[in-house]
């Protein structure tokens, strides 16, 4: 293993930091069960075949106390992780054991991997088929995945924001229960990194003093994306950049002003207001929405497409447009009696069709992976760069499979004004 695995592990055994001390209540005030205190630590190292172990009771008001390679430690919890990423790079795997009276929370380290696990002692020993009792394989929680990380959280200014968002603790360690997020934020960030490369770069060839990059974030919710994005465009690619989200909740929008003036982020604003009716004061060089519901997404698609936007990052959310118009598959329609597969099949149709719909338009159409289906199922992202004249014959091919289908897509608007 390597420094970079050491730096993995360390936020891990940070973020359980509150488990050390005594039962606590809920952050929030909410009723809901105490967290159980940590009363014991292992770290278990693995060299070859070669095993070495340590145990480090948790006694609350004192110091991790434990021998390991014939000597004898008493440390601080702080302490007692800088020694255990310390020795991380003399060995092959780590496994870091949290114990309470319910489950063990495992960090496990392998090459530059590092994954967290829970397992419910109570349910994790069960009589296999033989008579003997087998252990289940621990649910996974949360990983740090083999990559390097774009939002580095040792950077002060990602620290701001990361706080300012909930990821990060006032202790400057990426909480817990929120690793999910943070890989999520940062692997998003990881995805569309070439084409914000492109997008600043085309700005600086422009040659034209304001090289700002504009983003418009439809349906931004909590706009943790735009968040990380617009520290990200500042700080690392060295490019000035405006936001604007966009969202008819305005407990989100207030929310998220609060958030900017905390950080100091004038560049960023946002707007109470239906995605259809707002006329934007600016041309945007790029789109994100994420998980707008139902024909929200098309709106969002359809409002990049009738103001010009080059560059558009989608991940649609649920669907239900196609399905609610009792769409036709012809001869193979008996498989859409089951319900199940009749609304999969619409929804991987309806993404189908948009970006169908896109590359007539012009645009250039990816689609990946975006998150772990275990996390949600729709984790599908679209990233789509104009870089073509409109296609006719595309479009014609497109409104004759949504003629076959028996169905009108909210994105074709009331036409295409770009033509």
């Amino acid at each position: 293993m390597n420094r970079q695995t050491a730096e993995k592990i360390k936020i891990f055994m940070s973020g359980m930091s509150g488990r050390l001390a005594a039962s606590q209540e809920p952050e929030d005030g909410s009723i809901a069960e105490a967290v159980l205190p940590v009363f014991e630590i292992t770290a278990d190292f693995k060299s070859g075949l070669k095993k070495y172990s340590l145990t480090a009771p948790v006694v609350p008001g004192e110091k991790l106390r434990f021998n390991f390679g014939g000597n004898t430690y008493a440390l601080e919890y702080a302490e007692f992780i800088e020694f255990i990423a310390a020795a991380v790079p003399d060995y092959d795997e780590l496994t870091v054991t949290y114990r309470d009276e319910a489950k063990d929370s495992m960090i496990y380290a392998s090459g530059r991997d590092v994954t967290f696990r829970t397992a419910d002692r109570k349910a994790a020993v069960t009589s296999g088929a033989s008579g003997n009792d087998q252990l289940h394989d621990p649910f996974r929680q949360a990983s740090m995945s083999n990559r390097a990380y774009f939002v580095k959280p040792e950077d002060p200014r990602a620290a701001a924001m990361l706080k300012a968002i909930g990821v990060m603790g006032d202790n400057g360690k990426v909480k817990n229960d929120k690793i999910r997020k943070y890989n999520q934020i940062d692997h998003f960030i990881e995805l569309i990194d070439p084409m914000l490369r492109r997008i600043c770069d085309a700005k600086k060839a422009e040659g034209v003093s304001d090289r700002t990059v504009n983003i418009v974030d439809c349906a931004c919710g909590k706009s943790y994306l735009s968040f990380a994005l617009c520290y990200y465009i500042r700080f690392v690619l060295r490019t000035p950049c405006r936001f604007t989200g966009l969202d008819y909740n305005g407990i989100v929008i207030d929310d998220s002003k609060r958030i900017a003036e905390k950080l100091g982020y004038t560049n960023m604003k946002f707007i109470e207001t239906d995605i259809g009716r707002y006329e934007p004061d600016t041309k945007y060089d790029l789109l994100i929405t994420l998980h707008a519901c139902d024909i929200a997404t098309d709106l969002a698609l359809r409002f990049g497409i009738d103001h010009g936007v080059n560059a558009i990052v989608c991940v649609p959310c649920c669907h239900r447009e196609m399905n609610d118009q009792g769409y036709s598959l012809g001869e193979a329609d008996p498989v859409l009696k089951y319900g199940i597969l009749k609304a999969r099949i619409a929804d991987s149709l309806t993404d189908g069709l948009r970006a169908m719909y896109l590359e007539a338009i012009g645009y250039d159409v990816s689609m990946v992976e975006y998150i772990s289906p275990l996390d949600t199922p729709k984790n599908l992202m679209m990233r789509c760069e104009l870089k073509r004249a409109y296609s006719p014959g595309l479009m014609a091919k497109y409104e004759g499979i949504c003629a076959s289908l028996g169905v009108k897509m909210s994105i074709s608007g009331e036409g295409d004004r770009i033509r």
